[in-house]
């Protein structure tokens, strides 16, 4: 695996390197030594699996507030989204800025998500499926998410939306009094 530094500090890009033969690939896709080398010391306790159907769909921006705050690695493993991730951290150098990358079964590359950012994807061909690696568990009391058109964020969505969901599409816009998430 080869783990590029993206403009988000601690937000990392992933290219797997698969080993391909007349079979097909061998593909590492998780490796707590290599992990370690990033600063990635947790534990996986989730692994998540989600389909979406139709191309231009929105998913997120969704995150976790502390004590659930959560690390993610995210791959997809058919079609292809544009994946976004938002730096929501208190006091960070990125904070409110965001990255966006083409995540697709063919490029195989995956993102790594530090605690105290929102993400969110849009499906660029219908059936666009990902998997998701968690550091924590999943906590209702905890969810938040940041509305997917906010101004303040100026998200460069790349088609126009077809479908999302009624609760991402009525988070608040963020007001001059959101801090972020303190970790």
């Amino acid at each position: 695996m080869k783990f590029l530094e993206t403009a988000l500090n601690g937000a990392w890009l992933v290219e797997i390197e698969p080993l391909v033969d007349e079979r097909g690939f061998f593909a590492r896709t998780f490796c707590h030594e290599e992990f370690l080398k990033i600063g990635f010391c947790k534990q996986v306790v989730q692994i998540n699996h989600s389909l979406t159907k139709g191309k231009g769909t929105i998913r997120g921006m969704h995150y976790q507030r502390p004590p659930a705050s959560e690390t993610k690695i995210i791959r997809c493993v058919q079609g292809k989204v544009l994946d976004v991730m938002v730096d929501i951290r208190t006091g960070s150098p990125s904070f409110l800025q965001w990255y966006g990358v083409e995540l697709s079964k063919d490029n195989m590359r995956m993102v790594f998500i530090p605690e105290g950012f929102a993400h969110g994807f849009q499906a660029l061909t219908d059936d666009a499926e990902l998997i998701y690696h968690h550091s924590a568990s999943y906590s209702p009391t905890c969810e938040c998410g940041l509305r997917w058109n906010d101004p303040a964020l100026a998200i460069s969505w790349p088609l126009k939306v077809s479908r999302i969901s009624e609760r991402d599409k009525n988070y608040p816009l963020l007001g001059e009094d959101f801090s972020g998430v303190s970790l």
